[in-house]
C-alpha cells in the first residue's frame, strides 16, 4: 500500500486588508487520507510589516492569489506611539 505525507493549504477570509493561512499535514494510505495534526493557522495583515511576513512565509501559488486581492499598496497603517 502506497502512503504519502501531503500538506493541504487553505486561504480564509481574504479581503483587501487581511488573510488567514490554514495549514494542515495528511497522509494518504491508498485513495484515503488521514489528518495527522490540527490544522495551523497564520494571520497577516495588509500592512508594510505583514508583507514582509507574507512574503517570507508563504509560497506560489497561494502568495500571487493573496497579493492579487491586496493589489500592490498596503492598506493598513501600524501608527508608532
Amino acid at each position: 500500500m502506497d502512503e504519502n505525507i501531503i500538506t493541504r493549504i487553505s486561504l480564509d477570509g481574504l479581503t483587501t486588508d487581511k488573510v488567514s493561512v490554514s495549514r494542515q499535514k495528511y497522509i494518504t494510505l491508498g485513495e484515503t487520507e488521514y489528518p495527522i495534526e490540527m490544522p495551523c493557522r497564520t494571520a497577516f495583515e495588509n500592512s508594510g510589516k505583514g508583507r514582509e511576513e507574507l512574503l517570507s512565509q508563504i509560497e506560489e501559488p497561494y502568495l500571487s492569489a493573496i497579493l492579487s486581492v491586496w493589489g500592490t499598496e498596503p492598506t493598513i497603517e501600524i501608527k508608532q506611539i
